[in-house]
């Protein structure tokens, strides 16, 4: 089989399918039109997120017989088109999941207490005790939307925190020893830290919105390890001035191109964002570990090898 290389991997990729008698070609440089312009010739196709696998795309791939990307989400391919034309879809949330969950634990961690405001102004000759006082995870209700891999992976954490840990989910009967599954209703009534852990689709664009802030019974904190485009962030900015939104770990933005790799543009409330005390913004780092690049791709080596050796 004949696979491209769109983005650049864990090498491990390159050295464990060659292995296996795959012919492998690279391409991270070429644009989406010279990408279509030769895919017909190739068996497979191995991404990230540099080239949008829409429609005209896949059609033009008319011996594509998979996709694998090197990642969990999958909003930037065309999945009905994709299955309508028999192209399998691999993906890798088991690679990442353990660096989001730390991710999320982290962010947490260091806006309920303060860390990076109270060591800054430390380091700045500013020494304030009581100003600076923390507010603990253990027996906060955490609520989660999405309970997949990187919703289980959170919660086991959590639950290590002393977290009641709840989440709601679309697929039925999920609860584990680290969660309890709920209705989206019961979350909102419940809820003290709300994080999503969730693809990006019809459903889920835009979930977080004034309505569903309004929603929550508690004032909360909000995190966002998922896709920008779940929240929409005028509606989160406002809560946050408010109070109702006590602080948010944003680890992805609505303003973020497809790539992932730099922000389209900014504006009014992306600033407020940016130097606010109640926010902190990492740059779609979350799965973004050492050992998770090695995991992820040794995660889809396995499954292109256990399905078309």
């Amino acid at each position: 089989m004949k696979i491209l290389l769109l983005d650049k991997n864990h090498p491990l990729i390159t050295e464990q399918l060659l292995s296996k008698n795959f012919i492998l070609e690279e391409d991270f440089t070429s644009s989406y039109q010279e990408i279509c312009s030769k895919i017909q010739n190739y068996d497979g196709v191995i991404i990230r997120s540099r080239i949008p696998l829409d429609k005209n795309f896949l059609e033009q791939g008319k011996n594509l017989k998979f996709i694998a990307r090197v990642g969990a989400g999958m909003e930037n391919i065309d999945i009905p088109v994709a299955e309508k034309l028999g192209i399998k879809l691999i993906n890798s949330p088991e690679g990442n999941r353990d660096s989001v969950a730390e991710h999320v634990v982290g962010m947490l961690l260091i806006l309920m207490n303060r860390l990076f405001i109270a060591s800054n102004q430390v380091k700045n000759g500013i020494w304030l005790r009581e100003e600076n006082r923390g507010d603990e995870l253990l027996g906060k209700t955490v609520g989660l939307i999405g309970y997949g891999n990187m919703g289980k992976a959170t919660a086991k954490r959590l639950y290590g925190f002393g977290c009641n840990v709840i989440f709601h989910d679309i697929l039925p009967n999920l609860s584990d020893e680290f969660a309890t599954q709920v209705s989206l209703e019961e979350l909102k009534e419940n809820a003290e830290v709300l994080s999503l852990h969730i693809p990006l689709n019809e459903e889920t664009n835009y979930l977080i919105d004034e309505k569903f802030i309004s929603e929550m019974k508690n004032k909360f904190y909000f995190v966002n390890t998922a896709r920008g485009k779940n929240v929409k962030t005028k509606h989160l900015v406002d809560a946050l001035r408010s109070g109702k939104v006590k602080g948010a770990c944003l680890d992805v933005l609505e303003y973020e191109k497809s790539s992932f790799e730099k922000l389209e543009s900014e504006n009014d409330d992306l600033n407020f964002l940016l130097n606010s005390e109640k926010a902190i913004v990492t740059p779609h780092i979350a799965g973004w570990t050492h050992q998770s690049k090695q995991k992820l791709a040794q995660v889809i080596v396995d499954k292109i090898v256990d399905g078309f050796c």
